[in-house]
């Protein structure tokens, strides 16, 4: 995934299978940088343990100065659990492509 500071659009496009069934690699996502989230909202995070790496994953709760996320396929899911605490860049609440939904 591109990162925030390079994309001019925000779309971001899911890969692999952490997300799933909610989300899959190939979707295309709308994300609202900057919003800030609620618990349940897809979300799009960074960890300071792999700063070059998005990720988009579902807010469970505030977790000192970040965010406990988690994905919804927890069999296939890298997340808070291993991970720690995630900057939230930003929320997801449109999947434009292939199909169209809010989320």
């Amino acid at each position: 995934m591109a990162r925030p500071e390079a994309n001019p659009l925000p779309l971001v496009r899911v890969v692999g299978p952490s997300m799933v069934p909610t989300l899959r690699t190939g979707d295309v996502v709308l994300v609202n940088y900057g919003k800030p989230p609620k618990p349940n909202d897809l979300v799009l995070v960074r960890w300071q343990a792999r700063p070059d790496q998005l990720s988009v994953k579902r807010a469970v709760r505030r977790d000192g100065e970040g965010w406990h996320v988690e994905g919804d396929n927890e069999f296939a899911s890298t997340d808070s659990r291993t991970l720690g605490s995630a900057e939230v860049l930003g929320v997801i609440r449109i999947r434009l492509w292939p199909r169209p939904r809010l989320l």
